[in-house]
């Protein structure tokens, strides 16, 4: 009966800490969600301000330079910012992912927050450090202890370190947004949701009935063209090159019957 006793109080014990170390499942849009527990990260330094709303994604339209819609909602988040010249990189820095932390000032925790490259800082503050960030509201505001991020977004320009991350979109594969004015002769689409921390280096269709990849040309930001003298043929196949040459084929993800201002979702990611 001891014995019995015993084994009972020892289950109770583990399962009470065991209750400890039980992680919550409330979501939380700040959240680091990419694990840095084996890499060593390259911290730089740099500046940041913020713009918009003090909680919103920044742009009124939740859009940005990149060409990305819906900013404000998953995955993005309103986790955001524009980039100056060196971040922003023609467009091909559209879509990267930062770490970002905040120094010097007494709201600032030093945890740093996950965001997202979505927009073109080109004047200005902008352009008197070499990396500056102009983020939203809510993401400015993140760098900050709980309770705190009015205190943080009233201390204006920020000094920040900030280290380049891969980015991880769990469960998502990558999308392509079909431009509204895209038409037979016209063929522009954005390009979302890559893993990894690779920018593209180019991007190329394939017309049905076809064995010719042709290059689209960068329209702006995050959005790529064609334009051609003859009506192109759908289905089409997308293929993506990255800065370290890894290709990636989306086979017929744009179907026969595609139409502007429509969203195709592949069944390809990099990851």
């Amino acid at each position: 009966m001891a014995s019995s006793s015993s084994s009972l109080l020892g289950l109770a014990a583990s399962l009470a800490l065991l209750s400890l170390f039980t992680p919550s499942s409330c979501f939380d849009p700040t959240a680091i969600s990419y694990n840095d527990s084996k890499v060593a990260l390259s911290w730089q330094s740099g500046s940041a301000t913020w713009y918009g709303a003090p909680t919103g994604a920044g742009p009124d339209d939740n859009g940005g330079g990149c060409g990305f819609k819906n900013v404000n909602l998953p995955p993005f988040s309103a986790m955001t910012s524009c980039g100056n010249h060196n971040l922003f990189k023609g467009g091909k820095g559209c879509g990267s992912c930062y770490y970002i932390k905040c120094l010097g000032h007494p709201a600032c925790s030093g945890k740093p927050s996950h965001i997202t490259i979505t927009d073109l800082c080109d004047g200005g503050i902008c352009l008197d450090a070499p990396f500056h960030f102009d983020m939203s509201g809510i993401a400015f505001g993140s760098m900050s202890y709980p309770g705190r991020s009015n205190e943080l977004r009233h201390a204006g320009r920020l000094a920040v370190e900030f280290a380049r991350v891969p980015c991880q979109y769990p469960g998502r594969t990558i999308s392509f947004h079909v431009e509204q004015g895209s038409n037979p002769n016209y063929f522009a689409v954005l390009i979302e949701y890559e893993d990894g921390e690779g920018d593209l280096n180019q991007v190329e269709i394939m017309e049905s009935r076809s064995r010719n990849w042709v290059t689209m040309r960068e329209s702006w930001g995050a959005i790529y063209r064609l334009d051609t003298s003859r009506p192109l043929n759908a289905p089409f196949s997308i293929r993506l090159t990255d800065d370290k040459n890894r290709k990636l084929v989306a086979r017929n993800v744009i179907p026969a019957n595609w139409r502007p201002n429509t969203v195709y979702r592949s069944v390809v990611q990099y990851s």
